[in-house]
């Protein structure tokens, strides 16, 4: 089969690989159709982070079952399916509490499972895995392209939401105007927020945060951003979405939000070689809630709402590719080209 292969620095090629195959009993095999780049794709891409050489790429899988072990209940060939960007058993005592990320049993995509930039995948644990979408919507591709996000960046940034206290009625901020806080943005309004601040560096995307509900953007940068978001603010806030993972947007979270309130950050930290300073913690009374999404527990629950017609973050894709082309789409997220890659498979 085809996959998507990574090669070193800004070296994605597209080559023939083995096709998976089950292994188990709970295992499931899957054709796939959509899958997508990640910005923390570009942790790899860009040399920043250390991955072996070769290996299979990608974790934001959605297609068509073709085979499951004799152990699986939850899903049958010929149905549509999505998986996180994190495989869970859905049975430990992480995953029954809502922690699928923490899985015991936990893997992650690549290596003898295919990558998720591939034409299949194997899917250890099919029953804690993957999500079945309702047959009406099984080739409605307008809804494909909605429930995909929810892989990951949808269940990020609601996850960024929940985890900073936002309710109806608040005032927050979210901190970065990538896929995962556009994706915060509807997060936020979702729950009720009466007052979302966007902040980020690219007009585009912050024109993309007022469509998913943001009622005003920050587009400043250093302390210039600070004095904005508090004159917005009146102050500051009690909900901050962090959604960079970089130490300046720690900074700036900590420095926006008001005594006792909340930072919930789903940000990969990058920059914080020094550790993170405590001191603005400590006297305000700050808490940080967050770290890696576990998306599995939200999918549900969003994914009502996106069939509803309540809630559609598929706008976060910005440019569409097919498999062979796939390194087209790393190289215009790296370049500021795009806000997500779709790559159809």
């Amino acid at each position: 089969m085809r996959a998507a292969v990574y090669h070193g620095p800004r070296d994605v090629r597209v080559e023939d690989v083995p096709e998976p195959e089950l292994e188990a009993a709970t295992d499931a095999v899957v054709r796939v159709t959509h899958t997508a780049v990640c910005g923390s794709d570009l942790w790899f891409y860009r040399g920043d982070s250390d991955r072996d050489v070769p290996s299979t790429v990608g974790h934001e899988p959605m297609g068509i079952v073709e085979a499951v072990g004799d152990d699986v209940r939850s899903v049958a060939p010929g149905d549509r399916v999505f998986a996180p960007f994190k495989i869970s058993c859905g049975a430990c005592e992480f995953c029954r509490k809502g922690l699928h990320t923490s899985c015991v049993n936990g893997e992650g995509w690549g290596g003898d499972n295919g990558g998720a930039q591939g034409e299949k995948i194997r899917c250890p644990h099919a029953d804690g895995t993957l999500v079945r979408v309702p047959d009406r919507y099984a080739d409605d591709e307008d809804a494909l392209r909605s429930l995909l996000p929810l892989t990951d960046v949808m269940g990020t940034g609601h996850h960024a939401a929940v985890s900073a206290g936002v309710g109806a009625g608040d005032t927050c901020v979210v901190i970065g105007d990538g896929a995962v806080g556009l994706c915060g943005v509807a997060a936020a309004r979702r729950l009720g927020a009466e007052r979302i601040v966007a902040v980020g560096h690219h007009d585009d995307r912050l024109d993309l945060a007022e469509s998913f509900g943001a009622t005003d953007t920050v587009a400043e940068r250093g302390d210039a951003a600070g004095e904005r978001i508090r004159e917005l603010t009146h102050g500051g806030t009690n909900h901050v979405l962090e959604c960079v993972g970089a130490s300046s947007s720690m900074e700036l979270a900590t420095e926006v939000c008001r005594p006792g309130g909340t930072i919930g950050y789903v940000g990969v930290p990058h920059g914080l070689d020094g550790g993170l300073d405590l001191f603005d913690f400590f006297p305000n009374n700050l808490t940080l809630r967050g770290g890696m999404a576990p998306v599995r527990a939200y999918a549900e629950e969003l994914m009502a709402d996106i069939l509803q017609g309540t809630l559609d973050p598929a706008p976060v894709f910005t440019k569409t590719v097919d498999l062979e082309n796939v390194a087209e789409g790393y190289r215009a997220m790296d370049e500021r080209e795009a806000v997500k890659v779709l790559v159809e498979v």
